[in-house]
């Protein structure tokens, strides 16, 4: 990158490949992979208007991180977002910025946890339904749907920053 800064073209090319192929593993293993093309030329995009930014006295991985976990960031609130006027259904549970707001994420995640805290989660978190609904269905009081609720979705995250952790 430091080569690129100083108007080396060649090394720019051969850094924007590398980045690429370290890029695709990232989000490969966070999106789905329809998302994955996207999010690379959103991210490629980023470090070349943010280039003048780098500090070569710094590590260059940890700088790209940061981009693309940004990136990633900003995708999986785009894929959540609700129209301006659309009414809310339920109160979101404080938060939970870290968590898997992706519909098919989170049912990945949810294949991997027991039955009883995935079939409240699951329509509260994926159909929209309200506490009281889930409640209904699941035979649970309110207040331990919504404690099973924070607590899935608090292990969740853990999951996933587990999971983002070891890579």
């Amino acid at each position: 990158m430091a080569a690129a800064q100083a108007g080396d073209a060649a090394s720019y090319r051969v850094l924007l490949g590398e980045i690429c192929a370290w890029l695709r593993c990232y989000y490969h293993r966070r999106l789905p992979p329809a998302m994955v093309d996207d999010a690379v030329q959103d991210a490629l995009l980023a470090v070349h208007e943010k280039r003048h930014t780098y500090d070569a006295e710094r590590p260059f991985v940890a700088w790209l991180d940061a981009i693309a976990r940004y990136k990633w960031i900003d995708r999986l609130r785009a894929m959540t977002s609700h129209p301006a006027g659309a009414p809310r259904k339920h109160r979101p549970i404080a938060d939970h910025g870290n968590a898997v707001s992706s519909a098919s994420a989170l049912e990945i995640l949810l294949k991997d946890r027991k039955p009883a805290k995935a079939d409240v989660v699951r329509p509260v978190e994926l159909q929209r339904l309200g506490s009281k609904q889930a409640s209904g269905r699941t035979g649970q009081t309110i207040s331990r749907v919504k404690v099973t609720i924070h607590r899935g979705l608090e292990r969740l995250s853990e999951m996933i920053q587990g999971r983002a952790d070891a890579e």
